[in-house]
């Protein structure tokens, strides 16, 4: 027969003292959000998209916190200028569906680009978060412009290099 005072005492000694870390957890008041500008023009789409992403996330942060917003503001200027690689331009499509019958729209990338330059980048970092609540708030961090201005000088945004 086993015992387990003794085998607990070989295995712990009342000599060693367990140290224990605790992981804290910030409180939605104590988190800085800072504001960043990201030049898009000649980066590649998906390698720029997540980058974006992680700083929306706040990945790039010590205290991240996998179930919190704590993420900073990206404005992506010049988002008509992103560049894709191979024959995208012309064969990547956009799937759309309403839920009604035969409602199903695709649109080609190139057209997208000449109408709408922004959803690009916006559907880029999309299908990079969380499909959830807290994705849907992340998202709304994200001003995307396909010119080289934007309406955020009064937020004192830092230059984004990637």
């Amino acid at each position: 027969m086993v015992d387990y005072d003794v085998l607990s005492s070989l295995i712990f000694p009342a000599n060693i003292e367990l140290k224990m870390n605790k992981t804290r957890s910030l409180k939605s008041g104590e988190i800085n959000k800072d504001w960043y500008v990201a030049n898009a023009e000649g980066k590649t789409l998906g390698r720029f998209a997540s980058e974006v992403s992680k700083i929306l996330r706040g990945k790039h942060k010590p205290t991240f916190t996998p179930n919190m917003d704590m993420g900073d503001f990206v404005v992506v200027v010049n988002a008509d200028k992103v560049s894709v690689s191979g024959n995208k331009d012309s064969q990547k499509t956009y799937f759309k569906h309403s839920e009604y019958i035969g409602s199903s729209t695709f649109t080609k990338l190139d057209h997208l680009r000449k109408t709408h330059p922004e959803r690009i980048v916006e559907k880029a970092v999309w299908g990079m978060l969380p499909k959830n609540k807290l994705g849907r708030s992340i998202i709304k961090h994200l001003k995307v412009y396909s010119g080289p201005e934007h309406p955020h000088m009064a937020q004192q945004p830092k230059v984004l290099d990637i």
